[in-house]
Formats: C-alpha cells, sequence, structure tokens
C-alpha cells in the first residue's frame, strides 16, 4: 500500500489533532483570487479614478424614485368646491367620513370635534384656512407637519380624504360639550 502526498499527515499536533497535507480546493483558490482582483479595482474605481460616493448614489436614486412616481402619478387637480359640495349632501358619504374621522382624527380633535391636542373643529375660528371645503381637504390631505398633523392622502383613499373633509365641515356649529378654547382667526362662513 502506497502513501499518496495529500494522505501523509503534517509534522504538528494540536490537542490531539493532525492535519493532512492536502491542496485546497480548486474553487476556493478562485473565490480568493478573485476577490483578491476585485477589492483592487473597487479601490481603484471608487477612490481613485471618480466613482460615486454612497452620497451620489442615494441622490441619484432618489431622483430616480421621484421621477418614476411623478411620471405614474395621475393628473388629477383633484375636487372642486362644487364637487365637495355635492358629497357633503350625500348622508352616506358623511357616515362614511364620521367612521374614519373616529378611527384616525378623534385622538386629536375628539370624538364630536371638539379639540383635545388638535384644534377645536365646531367653531368659527381656524388656524388654517378659511373653513371652505377645498381648505380643509388640503389641511387633511398635506398635514400641518409643525403641528404634528400628517398627511393623510398617502395613508388613505382619495374618496376617503373627501368623506373626511365632509364630516369635519359637518361639525361646524354643533356645539360639542366642554369644547376647546377658540385658536386661530375667527371665519364668519
Amino acid at each position: 500500500m502506497s502513501i499518496k502526498k495529500e494522505d501523509q499527515l503534517l509534522d504538528h499536533e494540536y490537542d490531539g489533532i493532525k492535519e493532512y497535507d492536502n491542496l485546497l480546493p480548486s474553487w476556493w483558490l478562485a473565490t480568493f483570487y478573485g476577490a483578491i482582483v476585485f477589492s483592487f479595482l473597487y479601490m481603484g474605481y471608487y477612490h481613485f479614478a471618480g466613482g460615486p460616493s454612497l452620497s451620489d448614489e442615494l441622490q441619484q436614486d432618489l431622483a430616480e424614485i421621484y421621477t418614476k412616481r411623478k411620471s405614474l402619478e395621475v393628473k388629477d387637480n383633484g375636487p372642486t368646491e362644487e364637487a365637495l359640495a355635492a358629497i357633503l349632501a350625500d348622508k352616506s358619504r358623511v357616515d362614511q367620513g364620521k367612521v374614519i374621522y373616529v378611527g384616525k382624527c378623534a385622538s386629536c380633535h375628539g370624538n364630536l370635534g371638539e379639540g383635545l391636542i388638535g384644534p377645536n373643529l365646531t367653531d368659527n375660528y381656524w388656524l388654517h384656512g378659511d373653513a371652505s371645503l377645498m381648505s380643509i381637504l388640503l389641511v387633511v390631505a398635506d398635514g400641518v407637519a409643525e403641528k404634528g398633523m400628517p398627511p393623510w392622502k398617502g395613508m388613505m383613499k382619495k374618496d376617503e380624504v373627501q368623506s373626511v373633509v365632509v364630516y369635519v365641515k359637518s361639525l361646524k356649529g354643533t356645539n360639542p360639550s366642554n369644547p376647546k378654547a377658540p385658536q386661530g382667526e375667527e371665519v364668519k362662513n
């Protein structure tokens, strides 16, 4: 019986373990040498040849996302004051708005619109807009970041936002018990 070179044990031993003198697998060597070549190419491109930095790549990706998002948006000018007034006349849409309002808005504005963290929605005083349906739509859709109100247009469907708007408009003059003190400008509307 002949002993092949790869079956020969090396002279050293560690904790009773002896090692064979085997060659490394060719796939492992190819991966190792490929990683070395890649590291030189990578370093040369990004550090010496002016490759984009992570910040540059982020800005490029964000610009691409913005462009794609803009191209996918439907060119919709939104509803008019008259269209929202028609929705206000539809009791089922106002009721739908109430359900959404109680689930998403009541934590800040109160169940009856009396105002908690957010302003009272039942009086004639408005912090943002002129109490028209369109101004309410803008506040609900775009939010008020400095006051902590999120923009709801990305979290609710368009018809849900419109339903909430008409429900908020229907709250005006309801005089709930224990309302929050008036805030903003008085609007006679």
